[in-house]
């Protein structure tokens, strides 16, 4: 069900206490993958092949929760889905890794580099504001970034989101898909093939209690000392080389919340806003995002000092 056919092998890494599921495909420097909800690793199919084929060894895996991965019933804040990744990296046999995150793997990625700078030579975010930068925005930005993240305050509820999500083989996947997606996508039929593989894995026992504890813990954390802590923790700039994409017509993390991140993106740092595209830009245009990804990867290459 969540291993279609592709030039990808498919392994079990035990990494951070949890089994993991990845896609792997490629030789040469390590770069990884992270998806966002409501999606699992074949979200990444255009940049796996793409990044492969530019000379990178391209992992993409299901997160905690998601996918063929564990679905433990705790450990769904992003300290542990970080050390989660790290733990990937070096079981992967690498030093270090070029890290690419879409949404909540976007925030993952934000704080591995903060976290476990050592192990992350350059990051890429899509659709991923620094969660700093969120954070302010929500406080701040009441009629903007409030109101676009409004869908997450129904997530809260124990028990009957996962029945919604899974509810009519997984119909309100598509429905949430279709509203954060740009025009352009909406009508392909990649658009009706991502939906189709979506709707079934959110279906997998455990996936859907998953999905919805990232978004729980990001809401309990803000009145938590846990969450001051956080902030504290990831406040610390990148050393490396920082890419973010944004869709302009992305509904729930809005332009003008990911071009504030630059207060804790680092020295080196760029920002690309793709016309035309919502919530999905590598699924959305993966062209342009394949072509965006490779260049920033090879000028990254160097990365920090170990």
């Amino acid at each position: 069900m969540v291993r279609p056919p592709g030039p990808w092998a498919h392994r079990e890494i035990s990494a951070n206490g949890i089994r993991l599921h990845v896609a792997e495909c490629g030789e040469g420097p390590l770069v990884v993958l992270l998806h966002g909800f409501p999606e699992f690793w074949w979200s990444w199919r255009h940049q796996l092949t793409a990044l492969a084929d530019h000379g990178y060894r391209t992992v993409a895996v299901d997160l905690r929760g998601y996918g063929e991965s564990d679905k433990p019933p705790r450990g769904y804040d992003l300290w542990t889905l970080a050390g989660d990744v790290a733990g990937l990296i070096r079981a992967l046999g690498e030093p270090r890794a070029h890290v690419v995150g879409h949404d909540w793997g976007g925030l993952i990625g934000w704080t591995l580099t903060a976290l476990h700078p050592r192990l992350v030579r350059s990051l890429a975010v899509l659709a991923a504001p620094h969660p700093l930068a969120v954070r302010s925005a929500l406080l701040h930005d009441p009629r903007g970034q409030l109101v676009a993240s409004s869908y997450a305050v129904g997530f809260q509820l124990p028990r009957w989101p996962e029945r919604s999500l899974r509810a009519h083989d997984g119909a309100r996947i598509e429905t949430i898909m279709r509203d954060w997606a740009g025009p352009g996508w909406i009508d392909s039929d990649d658009f009706a093939a991502a939906v189709e593989h979506n709707r079934r894995a959110i279906q997998l026992p455990g996936v859907a209690y998953g999905a919805m504890e990232y978004y729980r813990w990001a809401f309990r954390s803000q009145v938590r000392i846990e969450g001051r802590r956080f902030a504290a923790a990831v406040a610390r700039p990148p050393e490396v080389s920082v890419l973010q994409i944004h869709g302009a017509d992305d509904p729930c993390l809005l332009v003008r919340t990911a071009e504030a991140s630059r207060r804790w993106a680092g020295p080196d740092h760029r920002l690309e806003v793709l016309p035309g595209v919502g919530h999905f830009p590598h699924q959305e245009n993966p062209l342009v995002v394949d072509q965006l990804l490779a260049a920033f990867l090879k000028s990254g290459s160097a990365g920090p000092t170990a």
